[in-house]
């Protein structure tokens, strides 16, 4: 099973620990590609930036006037000391997951099968050292351009070979959901999970509850250690698991499954 994460917004910063290297990263055909990225970040965010670099920085990757030490944190990502991701991400899916919590079983599932998308480093597994940084998908990088559109052109082969024969599980937001989309020969073992608030009688997306319901279920998935191949199957476990799911038409792409709570 092949279970893909947003990343969050909010990171937290490590006192101590090695500094980055892309050689220690899961997923090493992607290191050219990080590679890249990374150089385009370090030159947008140099270590000897004035004021007006600082300013014109922050103005691409959308940082307001309070959040200028972000620009100064990406421009030590080299000698930054890094985390685990799972601990480098926060927020309330993470909070909601808490993998650090799990027992061994369950976390030696999450190394295998959770996949983190990063607008940095493409995609990563909870054990990947790494530091704290500030890119968001949708940044225009200079001399790089839109980094979702670097990591379409990427990602497929090694997703898709990470995916092998097992059941791919998104419940990456928007932004993230367009770094890979799954090829059409992964369609009917493609589930979308999407989350459903009700409140008498109506339903909507709200982002609070959403991503906390999607930490849980994965983490319930973790802890189950079962293995559902198809959507199908995968709404019929949520289900066993104590989750209200209302399958959708499968389409070219997948099958949109509805968490209701």
């Amino acid at each position: 099973m092949l279970i893909l994460l947003p990343p969050s917004e909010g990171k937290s910063t490590p006192r101590r620990g090695k500094p980055l290297s892309l050689a220690d990263l899961d997923l090493p055909d992607l290191t050219e590609a990080r590679e890249t990225v990374l150089s385009a970040l370090l030159e947008l965010c140099p270590a000897d930036a004035d004021d007006a670099q600082v300013g014109a920085a922050a103005t691409v990757l959308g940082l307001g006037p309070t959040q200028l030490d972000q620009v100064l944190g990406n421009s030590r990502l080299l000698t930054a000391p890094t985390a685990r991701a799972d601990r480098i991400y926060t927020g309330v899916l993470y909070d909601a997951l808490d993998l650090g919590s799990l027992d061994a079983a369950a976390r030696r599932r999450a190394t295998r099968w959770l996949v983190i998308m990063s607008s940095l480093f493409g995609a990563v597994r909870p054990s990947d050292p790494i530091p704290a940084y500030r890119l968001s998908g949708d940044t225009n990088l200079p001399g790089l351009g839109v980094v979702s559109a670097h990591w379409r052109a990427h990602l497929d082969p090694v997703l898709t070979a990470a995916a092998g024969s097992g059941l791919v599980v998104d419940l990456r937001s928007s932004t993230y959901a367009g770094f890979w989309r799954p090829p059409a020969t992964l369609a009917d073992r493609v589930a979308t999970v999407r989350v459903l608030h009700e409140v008498g009688g109506r339903r909507k997306v709200v982002s609070h509850f959403n991503k906390a319901t999607k930490g849980r279920i994965v983490r319930d998935l973790l802890t189950d250690g079962g293995t559902p191949r198809r959507p199908g199957e995968l709404a019929d476990h949520l289900g066993a698991l104590g989750w209200k799911v209302e399958p959708q038409r499968p389409t070219r792409t997948g099958q949109q499954l509805d968490v209701v709570v």
